[in-house]
């Protein structure tokens, strides 16, 4: 009668253990965090400019909306939520986080299944596909644009000897091209983050079940459908809830590849040319809030409706 009562005691002193070590993370978190989310909020809800923070005037939902009415009455709307560069930039973070997640997936996926076979030498080729993951961003950005650059870049020079194109291609610098150039770099280093997290998943995964296919007979492509995605399915939605969140606040990789370009500026590019370039502080910050808003929003209809619990199942 005695056990359960030490489980007990013993689990309580692991649970006050576990409180007192997370308290000085959300402490930091709260400091570095919290409250710059909390005045974020705040300054777009005032005119603050970057040269009077201290003197600004609440102006409520102003820079989300406001309408002004004419002598004609015709109503002229203003704000944010009418923006349309605000709009496009919306568009464009979508779009990237929406493209470059899916081929991240099922590249990721299948780089994830080569690593996983037994072969000479796999060690030496798991630490070599994290080279461009390792690669710090602003150096991959600049690497990148030197590579896709329309005059000296190494891509239109062997596009132009293997004939297959006609003319050099100003990759970052025209509409057409700008934000297939920014996936095809996104891509490129990010394949192997989703990668690693999706080989963790599959290294779980029994290899009795697939000895016990191979004797019933079953087709690899039927195990991989029926036996390798049903069981690694949870780390497949947690990396890739992990790279959504990544990829929806991207800024590093498009500020330094197409800082000027409105066919791939984000919301966070937007975001911050209106805080400090444009010194639309309290504008910025609206957008800043917004930006918040539609991860958090996205976020949770991804968790809602794909299942996916952090603690390694399904619901």
């Amino acid at each position: 009668m005695a056990r359960p009562k030490v489980k007990s005691e013993l689990m309580q002193q692991r649970i006050r253990a576990a409180r007192l070590f997370l308290i000085p993370m959300l402490i930091a978190l709260a400091v570095v965090a919290g409250w710059p989310l909390l005045r974020s909020i705040y300054f777009s809800f005032t005119d603050a400019s970057l040269s009077n923070l201290d003197e600004a005037q609440w102006i409520g939902l102003g820079n989300y909306i406001r309408w002004t009415t004419l002598e004609s009455g015709a109503v002229r709307y203003r704000g944010l939520l009418v923006d349309p560069a605000w709009w496009n930039a919306v568009w464009n973070t979508v779009r990237f986080a929406f493209v470059s997640v899916l081929f991240e997936a099922v590249l990721g996926m299948m780089v994830a299944l080569v690593l996983n076979a037994e072969f000479k030498g796999r060690g030496i080729v798991r630490a070599a596909i994290l080279i461009p993951w390792a690669i710090p961003t602003i150096v991959s950005a600049r690497m990148w644009g030197w590579m896709l650059n329309d005059q000296f870049g190494i891509l239109n020079d062997l596009g132009m000897r293997l004939g297959l194109l006609s003319q050099k291609v100003a990759w970052t610098a025209t509409a057409d091209t700008a934000m297939t150039a920014v996936l095809i770099v996104d891509i490129w280093k990010t394949t192997p983050f989703m990668a690693l997290l999706i080989l963790a998943g599959l290294q779980m995964i029994p290899k009795d079940i697939y000895e016990a296919a191979e004797i019933d007979g079953v087709h690899p492509v039927k195990q991989f459908f029926r036996i390798t995605l049903p069981l690694v399915r949870p780390a497949l939605m947690v990396a890739i809830i992990f790279r959504l969140l990544d990829a929806l606040r991207i800024f590093d990789l498009i500020y330094v590849l197409t800082p000027n370009s409105s066919a791939t500026k984000t919301m966070s590019v937007l975001a911050r040319e209106n805080l400090f370039d444009f010194d639309k502080f309290a504008y910025g910050s609206a957008m800043s809030t917004l930006l918040f808003l539609i991860i958090a929003v996205l976020t949770i209809l991804y968790i809602w409706l794909g299942q996916v619990k952090f603690d390694g199942g399904d619901r």
